[in-house]
């Protein structure tokens, strides 16, 4: 039988990284499976739905995905939207800071969530 989940919290952003569980992680962030992971994303305008397949890998283990989308919030890609939908992944987007602290409050809720996180 498995133990309690203990999904990392994102303490702090900006300056090009992330404070994750009282560690710098620089770059862009992925967390998944209650796992944080450097993300190979680096804008929104770059961003495309390759980004996504170790989330596209686990889909059955992921509600939904909360994209940060930088400094503001943006659209993205239409084919990132499109893949998703298709795979049956939901997608929330919202500019970085915003999708951090929403991560952080529906992880502490028990949901399966993945978070993308763009680096500001």
């Amino acid at each position: 039988m498995a133990g309690p989940r203990q999904p990392p919290s994102v303490d702090a952003w900006g300056g090009g990284g992330f404070r994750v569980a009282g560690a710098w992680r620089p770059g862009s962030l992925l967390i998944l499976d209650d796992v944080a992971r450097s993300w190979s994303a680096v804008s929104l305008a770059t961003l495309s739905l390759d980004d996504f397949a170790e989330i596209l890998a686990r889909r059955d283990a992921v509600e939904f995905v909360l994209l940060g989308t930088g400094l503001t919030q943006g659209l993205p890609p239409r084919a990132v939207r499109d893949g998703l939908r298709a795979a049956g992944v939901g997608l929330e987007f919202m500019s970085t800071e915003a999708a951090a602290r929403t991560y952080n409050v529906v992880a502490s809720e028990g949901r399966r969530v993945a978070a993308a996180l763009i680096a500001v």
